[in-house]
């Protein structure tokens, strides 16, 4: 990993340090998208991606720690550029990097929804990089607070037992027939993905950074996407995309976490008909 992104995942020891001040500091009304700019993407132009890339969330967030994202590409069928990649940024959270989705080269994913952590009031920006080797952005604006120090879901003993435990769903597209076209997908992942921001409620000592780092899925050896994330996806990864089938007969996935755990979990695709 560069340098220059080391400071963005934070280790647990750094996040722990600061997370006093994190919790409590007034709010920073700063704009940090210039550095993160720098940080994240070297320096490298963003283009306007209104008609790229879209990023849809809600205002304001029911529940800063699950707030639904979702990331859709917006290019014309004619067009010949694809998107190679589509990075999401929250700008105000401790580790501004929420995720990297690397798209596969045959896969033509289209749209990826996920759920994420929001820790302040803030802009959060969608960076596409087509084939053509441009960036181009698109931003929202979300109101919520507190969603990575917020208390996880579950305690410690049912977190432990759900560990890397996959579930895989496969839908028709609205409108669409069975075998290679658009279909919609859910990967869900059992784990805690603690920020290292949170509060352990008997100890009241913070529990250590411990989130799923990289993900991969395929239809059989094709590649569909990658996930490099952070401490801002929620607990328990859920990640459902559009993609377009090739006939697979299996899809399958592997997921590792920051302890080194792999999981890998393949399951046989019904491509008869949904």
């Amino acid at each position: 990993m560069p340098g220059s992104l080391f400071r963005l995942f934070g280790l647990a020891g750094l996040v722990l340090v600061a997370a006093p001040l994190a919790l409590f500091a007034a709010p920073d009304t700063t704009d940090p998208w210039p550095g993160l700019v720098q940080d994240i993407f070297d320096n490298r132009p963003m283009n306007d991606g209104s008609d790229v890339i879209g990023i849809e969330m809600p205002v304001r967030a029911e529940d800063a720690a699950i707030v639904p994202v979702t990331l859709r590409s917006k290019l014309s069928p004619g067009d010949s550029r694809q998107v190679r990649s589509i990075t999401l940024v929250i700008d105000q959270n401790p580790a501004p990097m929420a995720a990297k989705f690397q798209l596969g080269p045959d896969a033509k994913v289209s749209e990826i929804s996920t759920r994420v952590r929001v820790n302040n009031y803030t802009d959060v920006h969608a960076v596409a990089e087509l084939s053509d080797g441009k960036l181009y952005m698109a931003k929202t604006y979300v109101k919520a607070s507190g969603g990575c120090s917020a208390p996880a879901a579950k305690n410690a003993d049912e977190a432990k037992a759900r560990l890397g435990q996959m579930r895989y769903r496969q839908f028709a597209k609205a409108g669409e027939g069975p075998a290679s076209v658009a279909r919609e997908a859910q990967i869900m992942i059992g784990h805690p993905n603690n920020s290292g921001l949170q509060m352990d409620q008997l100890t009241q000592l913070y529990v250590p950074a411990f989130f799923i780092n990289e993900l991969r899925l395929w239809q059989d050896d094709s590649l569909v996407l990658t996930m490099e994330g952070g401490i801002s996806i929620s607990e328990d990864p859920n990640i459902r995309f559009t993609y377009v089938s090739n006939g697979a007969k299996h899809f399958r996935a592997e997921a590792k976490d920051t302890e080194g755990h792999v999981f890998q979990r393949e399951w046989q695709v019904d491509n008869s008909g949904m």
